[in-house]
């Protein structure tokens, strides 16, 4: 499968993409634990099925040590006991930020809830990152990005 736009090639692309990759070495640096920034990638990815996305970061999460249960279990945290009640709010968060449309937006339990477990660097850390991947998610599956060739490590 080819996608319908080579991003890489293009000026254009190259330029935003560098902008882009910038922001997310930012969010790697903030107080928000990697391993929660890996799920609300994962599972943003998976609601928008972006499945370059999908790929790269339950990859990059098996790379960084993320056990293949809790990876596996993230379309169906609601169910899982392998999920922090810190992690759960920051996947619940990324659910209704994702479905926008949806949900009618992010309802203020949803909100105060991941205000519960998170300081206000790590809430807009946190904020920054659901609104990245969602920005990926969306140029990947607007050009059917192929997946499945993605090296863990690659995008570090």
């Amino acid at each position: 499968m080819e996608p319908r736009l080579n991003l890489f090639a293009s000026p254009v692309a190259a330029q935003f993409g560098k902008h882009i990759v910038a922001a997310g070495k930012v969010l790697a640096g903030s107080t928000l634990p990697a391993s929660t920034q890996e799920l609300v990638n994962i599972r943003a990815s998976q609601i928008n099925g972006c499945s370059f996305c999908v790929d790269m970061h339950t990859k990059d999460a098996a790379h960084a040590g993320e056990t293949s249960d809790r990876i596996n279990l993230v379309a169906a945290w609601r169910e899982a006991t392998v999920f922090t009640e810190a992690e759960r709010a920051a996947l619940e968060l990324t659910e209704q930020a994702t479905r926008l449309a949806d949900a009618g937006g992010v309802t203020d339990e949803v909100w105060d809830n991941a205000a519960k477990h998170y300081d206000e660097e790590q809430l807009a850390a946190l904020v920054c990152t659901i609104a990245l991947i969602n920005a990926y998610n969306r140029a990947n599956v607007l050009v059917q990005q192929p997946a499945g060739g993605y090296q863990p490590g690659h995008s570090a």
